[in-house]
């Protein structure tokens, strides 16, 4: 009984990690699915949102408020960047769409260091969430149950709406043939526009999240480098393949941190160097 409980907090502290994961990987799926956009400055936007979530929950006392307002911020930046520089590089080579995200990415971080100071801020757990259940005598922190709540409804509310409606649609066709969908009549630059808003948006949210737990650092940008990982893993562009991803991601770092912390790392960066051989075009992806 004592193996089963253990394995079972370790399995949920893994999916609770995945839902986080989930908000960072599935955005910039879906910005390199529709956009084939490289967004570098990913991390960063997963910080900001953990930053502008820990203002916002200062100032009006509410966690849950600051989980609305922060996505809708940084989902705005994200629009008026796309609109501002991004457009005007898709003829480009897309290295230059490297090399802007990244000069976003250093501009973000300077103007939150400027902005909050460099030591890290902690955010508050939201109101009904600080207490811990006992799960076969092994305790787990309410909150952890919640993230895992929120990743699964958000994954399955995201997913039924590129599925089932009308605008899901379009930017599933976009993903394929953008020039058809022009030749169609829609309007491909705000198709481009709101997705990236979107990407945008699921990364601060998830750096909203994150914050009652890792506490708002300028560290949390490094975390672009798991989202690169688990699109990687999962397949580039593809939004099942980031919902795959962030379940694997997380359960190596989960296990790998508790039984082998010095070779955790290892073991998923060797499991991604696995993926690439065997299937190039990511799990779930298209192959190249």
């Amino acid at each position: 009984m004592e193996t089963f409980s253990f394995i079972l907090i370790q399995l949920l502290n893994a999916l609770s990690q995945a839902s986080l994961l989930f908000f960072l990987g599935s955005g910039l799926a879906l910005i390199f699915g529709i956009m084939r956009v490289v967004n570098f400055s990913h991390g960063a936007l997963y910080m900001l949102g953990a930053y502008i979530g820990y203002t916002v929950a200062r100032l009006t006392g509410s966690v849950w408020l600051a989980m609305l307002i922060a996505p809708l911020l940084v989902g705005l930046l994200g629009l008026l960047f796309e609109m501002g520089f991004l457009r005007h590089l898709y003829k480009r080579d897309e290295d230059a769409f490297l090399l802007v995200t990244f000069g976003l990415t250093l501009v973000l971080a300077e103007l939150t260091r400027l902005t909050w100071g460099a030591p890290p801020l902690q955010v508050l757990l939201p109101t009904g969430l600080t207490d811990v259940v006992f799960i076969f005598d092994e305790p787990m922190p309410v909150y952890r149950l919640f993230l895992i709540a929120a990743g699964t409804i958000s994954s399955l509310l995201i997913w039924q709406f590129l599925e089932r409606t009308r605008l899901g649609l379009l930017i599933r066709a976009t993903s394929q043939n953008a020039q058809m969908v022009h030749a169609l009549g829609a309007d491909i630059n705000l198709i481009r526009s709101g997705v990236f808003a979107l990407g945008c948006g699921l990364a601060a949210l998830g750096g909203v999240l994150a914050a009652p737990s890792l506490t708002a650092s300028l560290g949390m940008s490094s975390a672009v480098i798991d989202a690169f990982v688990i699109v990687i893993i999962g397949g580039m562009g593809s939004f099942l393949g980031a919902i795959l991803g962030s379940l694997i991601v997380a359960c190596v770092q989960t296990f790998g941190n508790f039984f082998f912390p010095d070779f955790a790392l290892v073991f998923l960066y060797a499991l991604m160097l696995g993926v690439l051989i065997i299937r190039p075009g990511g799990l779930l992806g298209k192959e190249v």
